[in-house]
């Protein structure tokens, strides 16, 4: 039986070292775009001189592929080059939202908030883990310090509380990453995942606009259920197959000690508290009053509401008040020029996706003039009609086919540039809401991120497995993440189903059903 089950696992870690390389020849995002920018051209041209064309459902008019190839389109894309970038949702709200996000990294607030939820928590062992998982389901807010700080912290915990390391970090890892889709706040990734959505929506209605708030009541209900199950996964399953730790297996150079947390630092916390409740307060009174609400209809939630048209500089107020507040009173930022500072590095460390959004913003608006995005949307969606299989079905078979894609391409917004323009408008062309397909992606794109060896802090789990066990390799972390992935999709496909079958809302504004 041994020799069965070391087969399995060799056999298991070979599956592993071809997805790794299989992974490892996708082209760089860009050059990846690029090369999906001129598959469209030559593709427009193609459709232009076949007569491809199909009619609009929404709209009673005929569609036809456009030649980008032509005099005219040339002319396009040359001159409209600079427009497309500027005007790419993505780009201006993801900035806007990151400048406070980054705030409250290099302020370190994120990386003390979370040390001292968790040293501050006087419990069994149960309630601890319990208290932890949750932080880490949370820590999705935070971008990418969870990610950072959250495994190191789960080894320490652990062996604080003499259980095996190894699993406080895996379960670190497995509920920051496979959790992507869930928060009981509004998060970056909600702003980047709707930036794509509305404009692939605005293929069907070009005065179509959505909210970064459209999976929120989706997600947050998630959270506790997959707070419960990350629990559950690591003592019933991670732990038992772990087994007791191994000192003699250790790095010789790991050091499992860390720094609590200061007083100061806890004074420069509650500081940051303190200005998080005023901040929200002063929210909450504004809507109260009206003066963020729909001057019409006096909703709060309407597409049209100031509250959700602004959500996105909220959310950068939202981390960004905290982080400077903390960065003052601890000594990390001096006056105004060192939030100006830290500032300038946090937009520094966007240059990569701003480089990237440039030659997104080519091959979305290159799909847009083409009509290619509507027209294969259109035809697919006559084709779901009438291949009769039920909506619930082609969701369950969405998200396998996203956590497949996602163990091959890491970046989030990388693939929902991809999917979003034929995907929002065939559901839309059905009679969905945008809301229902971008959570659809979101679940696929999260479960398989514990899983994923392309994944961008994968590398960075194995490296710190090996501190304390340098026999850990990919297989060593893909043997215990899985249980997690396996879980998370049981359970996130069952939420994901009700909230299909019941009709219920994913977010203020996002009903199931367009109207």
């Amino acid at each position: 039986m041994e020799e069965n089950v070391q087969k399995r696992s060799k056999g298991f870690e070979k599956f592993l070292q071809h997805v790794e390389i299989v992974g490892n020849k996708i082209p760089h995002p860009v050059s990846l775009f690029i090369y999906l920018s001129i598959a469209v051209i030559l593709l427009s041209f193609i459709c232009a001189k076949a007569g491809l064309s199909a009619i609009n459902p929404a709209t009673g008019k005929e569609v036809v592929a456009f030649n980008l190839l032509s005099v005219d389109g040339f002319i396009k894309m040359l001159t409209q080059a600079v427009n497309n970038f500027t005007t790419l949702p993505a780009l201006g709200l993801v900035l806007v939202c990151m400048m406070g996000v980054g705030l409250c990294d290099h302020s370190g607030l994120f990386n003390v908030a979370l040390k001292g939820l968790v040293e501050r928590s006087n419990a069994s062992d149960t309630k601890i883990i319990a208290i932890f998982c949750f932080l880490c389901v949370m820590a999705d807010c935070t971008g990418g310090a969870g990610f950072v700080v959250m495994p190191p912290l789960g080894a320490i915990i652990w062996a604080s509380m003499r259980r095996n390391p190894m699993a406080g970090m895996f379960a670190a890892y497995a509920s920051v990453s496979g959790a992507f889709a869930s928060n009981l706040m509004i998060t970056s990734m909600d702003v980047v995942n709707v930036s794509f959505t509305e404009t692939a929506a605005q293929l069907v209605n070009p005065q179509y606009t959505l909210s970064p708030a459209i999976n929120w009541y989706f997600s947050a209900f998630s959270v506790p259920v997959l707070t419960i199950v990350s629990v559950l996964i690591t003592i019933k399953f991670v732990e038992p197959h772990l087994g007791k730790y191994n000192p003699a297996y250790a790095d010789s150079d790991n050091d499992s000690s860390d720094s609590a947390t200061s007083e100061q630092e806890l004074k420069a916390l509650k500081s940051a508290g303190i200005s998080l409740v005023i901040f929200v307060a002063v929210v909450v009174a504004l809507l109260v009053s009206g003066i963020l609400n729909d001057p019409k209809t006096g909703s709060a939630i309407a597409s049209s509401a100031p509250f959700m048209k602004g959500l996105t500089v909220l959310i950068a107020f939202m981390f960004g008040i905290p982080g400077a507040v903390y960065g003052l009173k601890c000594g990390k930022f001096h006056g105004i020029a060192g939030i100006a500072e830290a500032l300038g590095k946090t937009m520094a460390g966007m240059g990569g996706y701003i480089a990237l959004m440039f030659f997104i913003a080519q091959f979305l608006s290159y799909f847009s003039w083409s009509n290619l995005g509507i027209i294969f949307a259109i035809n697919g969606s006559v084709l779901l009609k009438s291949s009769g299989l039920p909506i619930w079905l082609v969701l369950v078979l969405f998200v396998i086919m996203c956590m497949i894609i996602n163990l091959l391409i890491g970046s989030a917004s990388t693939k929902w540039a991809i999917l979003a323009p034929v995907f929002v408008p065939m559901f839309m062309l059905l009679g969905y809401h945008p809301a229902l397909i971008q959570m659809a992606y979101r679940i696929g794109d999260a479960i398989t991120n514990p899983i994923c060896p392309t994944f961008a802090y994968f590398g960075m789990l194995v490296a710190l497995a090996q501190r304390y066990d340098k026999r850990s390799g990919f297989g060593t972390l893909i043997a215990n993440m899985l249980p997690y992935s396996i879980a998370f999709f049981a359970f996130m496909m069952v939420q994901l189903l009700a909230w299909f079958f019941l009709g219920i809302p994913f977010g203020p504004g996002a009903p199931l059903l367009l109207n």
